[in-house]
């Protein structure tokens, strides 16, 4: 949590403990293990390497005792879901509106997570159902490929841009992105590369981890910025924003549903696969 948060004060404000309290638990994890998981500043606390490598395991650990928990107490069956946050955020709660409305009984639990994450949890028992982008290469992975998402190019709607734009125009523009585990820049950077450029090239102003914060940056002009459709219909109806079209650059995200190869499903588990496999991206809202 500290190393989410980046802050030792106010975690141990959320727990009730004393921050010298909290320090010394931190301290004795760090002689333990014989790694220094934190770098400390007047700033706050950033993950060392080394704590990355431990806040992942623990993430882990905790999560698959809290599940454990909630099997052993729990006489009804929930069905742990993890999506890509834009799938996460915008289509899926519509959809278990949906279902929770076809299948009263099924009960769902719902967590953003980024696509390596959500299989590494399907493998981990952790969560029974992921959505994610692209098809997992990963073995005991069961995938089902239930649509597609495209990425588009957005600008507010009074920025003085053309409606259509080559691929080599985007570096006279500002730019703001999404953070690498949305996965958009790895399709930008083989697009550019075609074309002679670097991703380097681009005139980036800042990177961010959260499609609302990007949106909102859009709103004020401060940059262009390429983000998951299903994140900006809503913007894009009400002429809030414009979509640019690049030429010869129409990159899609596909959405697979996955779960563990030979999982033992449930009748819960059965009605949502079953569910997605009929109707595809209907399924979303």
């Amino acid at each position: 949590m500290v190393g989410k948060v980046k802050s030792i004060s106010r975690i141990a404000k959320e727990v009730h403990i004393s921050q010298s309290a909290l320090s010394q638990q931190i301290q004795k994890l760090e002689n333990h293990l014989g790694f220094n998981l934190l770098i400390r500043s007047n700033k706050g606390v950033e993950l060392t390497e080394k704590g990355q490598i431990v806040f992942k395991y623990a993430d882990h650990i905790v999560r698959t005792y809290t599940k454990m928990q909630s099997d052993l107490n729990s006489h009804e069956s929930i069905i742990r879901i993890e999506g890509t946050y834009p799938i996460a955020t915008y289509a899926l709660p519509c959809t278990l509106y949906r279902m929770k409305k076809k299948f009263p009984k099924h009960k769902y639990e719902l967590i953003s997570n980024s696509s390596e994450n959500i299989i590494n949890n399907i493998l981990n028992d952790i969560c029974d159902i992921g959505f994610i982008n692209g098809k997992p290469i990963a073995k005991n992975i069961q995938s089902l490929n239930i649509g597609s998402d495209k990425i588009i190019l957005v600008a507010e709607q009074n920025t003085n841009i053309p409606k259509e734009i080559e691929m080599k125009d985007l570096l006279k523009y500002t730019l703001i992105m999404l953070n690498d585990r949305f996965e958009i820049r790895k399709t930008i950077e083989l697009k550019l590369k075609e074309i002679g450029f670097s991703y380097n090239d681009l005139n980036i102003i800042f990177k961010l981890d959260s499609l609302e914060a990007i949106k909102s940056s859009i709103s004020k002009g401060y940059g262009l910025a390429f983000l998951p459709y299903m994140s900006i219909k809503k913007e894009l109806y009400t002429k809030q924003f414009k979509f640019i079209k690049i030429d010869g650059f129409n990159p899609i995200n596909e959405v697979h549903l996955i779960h563990k190869n030979n999982q033992h499903f449930n009748n819960s588990l059965v009605d949502f696969v079953n569910y997605f496999a009929n109707v595809g991206k209907e399924g979303f809202c």
